[in-house]
């Protein structure tokens, strides 16, 4: 292991290792249940905003701009608690989420269940009920 891995692994330092896009993977689970409520990504400002504020914020690849969760839906997450993994490539949020956690308006975003089906795989609702709707919350 090389001086530098040892610092990354076992040191106390927060280095986040971004990917050739500038963004770390962040898991967002609810505080209280435990349930992964979503997948997203993270740069360097949105770690900095997401730290400084106690509030989750993300950046957008497919809209290449920051977000502040909850700022058009209302849907907040309060960071209670942030980690990092081991190489510190990946954080993990739990957060109170406030709301729903989906733009689909379910609550987490793993609302289908992936099922063997004639040896292939099919997708089953579960979780499905949504708490807020969409198209009247993002006007689209």
């Amino acid at each position: 292991m090389s001086a530098h891995s040892h610092e990354i692994e076992e040191g106390l330092s927060f280095q986040p290792r971004f990917d050739a896009s500038g963004l770390v993977t962040v898991v967002a689970t609810d505080v209280a249940t435990g349930d992964v409520l979503m997948v997203a990504h993270m740069n360097d400002e949105a770690l900095r905003k997401t730290i400084a504020t106690g509030e989750a914020w993300y950046f957008s690849r497919s809209r290449k701009a920051l977000w502040r969760k909850g700022e058009t839906s209302g849907q907040t997450q309060r960071v209670v608690e942030m980690r990092t993994d081991c190489d510190q490539d990946a954080v993990w949020i739990r957060v109170e989420q406030i709301g729903a956690a989906c733009h689909t308006g379910r609550r987490s975003c793993f609302y289908r269940k992936v099922e063997e089906e004639g040896g292939g795989a099919k997708l089953v609702f579960v979780d499905a009920d949504r708490l807020f709707d969409p198209g009247a919350v993002y006007k689209t």
